[in-house]
């Protein structure tokens, strides 16, 4: 939301309007997709518990949370309604826990590698269309976006997704005495979010993912 403040003081009217389509676009479309690659793993592992409870479908009112909605367009990263998983049901709890959880951050990896693509292709044959310039700038924002989801759901925090990939690592007992403060631990990194201590890790850590997944459009386009 800064950053879209920011444009909106310099008077770039049209690159605020693109960078929150693009937020809305990841809202609306990688939001779900991250969600669905959540139920997609867990259903293909055994466990059919987000299929039954609606979750496997890309349809966003069954997967967004409205703070970490808010989130995306405030902070550009956030997160949705953890989709429902038994362990109990897993073929191998401990492997599978860990892929699911890892599922969603690939989706926004691909997602956003996509995007880059699309606007590296776009603006190597453009020229000086307007047009085609916003359309760029709208699939790059949403490029930074999807990326900052995914480093922001790989922080090993509960609940977000690092924390479940820990389940691959950790023993049961440590794993379990942490998940006890899962919810004083997440409003305390909440707290941390919101008063932009974190932003320079995670803006550090987006850039340094934004570049690997622009290696390969940026050797074909150049």
């Amino acid at each position: 939301m800064f950053s879209i403040l920011s444009l909106l003081r310099n008077g770039e009217y049209m690159l605020a309007i693109m960078n929150v389509l693009s937020r809305c676009f990841v809202v609306f479309c990688c939001t779900p997709i991250h969600e669905f690659a959540h139920a997609f793993v867990a259903n293909k592992c055994g466990d059919d518990t987000a299929r039954l409870k609606g979750r496997l479908t890309i349809n966003p009112l069954a997967h967004l949370d409205p703070i970490g909605t808010l989130m995306i367009f405030l902070v550009g990263f956030g997160y949705a309604k953890p989709v429902p998983v038994n362990p109990a049901r897993l073929k191998h709890p401990r492997r599978d826990f860990a892929l699911i959880s890892l599922a969603g951050p690939v989706s926004n990896v691909i997602m956003g590698f996509i995007c880059v693509f699309i606007a590296s292709a776009l603006n190597a044959f453009s020229g000086d269309n307007a047009t085609v310039a916003a359309i760029i700038q709208f699939f790059y924002y949403a490029a930074q976006v999807n990326v900052m989801l995914a480093v922001f759901n790989l922080i090993p925090i509960p609940p977000l997704d690092g924390s479940r990939i820990l389940t691959a690592v950790l023993p049961d007992k440590i794993y379990f005495s942490i998940m006890k403060y899962e919810r004083y631990i997440m409003i305390a990194f909440m707290v941390i979010v919101f008063t932009g201590i974190a932003d320079r890790p995670l803006y550090i850590l987006s850039g340094i993912l934004m570049n690997i997944i622009s290696f390969i459009p940026n050797l074909i386009f150049g």
